[in-house]
């Protein structure tokens, strides 16, 4: 049997969203949805598992506090120890609650910039990076359904149509 991969392209994420569910009650698996930007709702129609970028928020924090406190204790204790409004020099621990301020900062300064950094290696969003999207107007106002079919694709283009996709193209693998 024949491999064929069809893109249903839709012009309305509302639709798009509401064909999505009634083509995956049919137990017809959807390869991919492209969107020019995220539609609330559609990783659960699609039945995508939640992602684990919390987590690496979270270790990527830690990191941002582990080099922060190593960093001020570096500065205020070995490299340059002073005695500011009476704080004792001689310990990390006593002067810990005026290093809050600066530790937080750390903590988000590199969550947010290695969870930017590592969403955007992961989409292959980096310099050079190819687009695999298979229609350029999803970049701009379309939305497309790709769905892969093992031999008669009639069912699937007639529910495509019915769910209110606007153009329907079929490509051979």
């Amino acid at each position: 049997m024949s491999t064929n991969t069809l893109y249903g392209i839709f012009d309305d994420e509302e639709v798009l969203l509401s064909s999505v569910k009634e083509i995956r009650a049919n137990n017809i698996e959807i390869k991919e949805v492209y969107s020019p930007f995220p539609i609330h709702g559609l990783d659960k129609a699609l039945g995508l598992k939640e992602t684990r970028m919390a987590i690496t928020a979270f270790i990527y924090g830690c990191l941002g506090l582990t080099l922060g406190s190593l960093m001020i204790y570096y500065m205020m204790q070995i490299d340059w120890p002073q005695n500011i409004g009476g704080k004792p020099n001689w310990s990390f621990y006593h002067n810990l609650p005026a290093f809050v301020p600066v530790l937080f900062e750390c903590v988000v300064l590199f969550a947010a910039h290695l969870m930017s950094i590592t969403y955007l290696i992961r989409n292959g969003l980096y310099p050079g990076g190819k687009s695999d999207s298979p229609d350029e107007r999803t970049t701009d106002d379309k939305f497309l359904m790709e769905i892969q079919v093992e031999g008669d694709a009639t069912i699937i283009k007639e529910m495509l149509t019915k769910t209110g996709a606007t153009e329907i193209n079929e490509k051979e693998a």
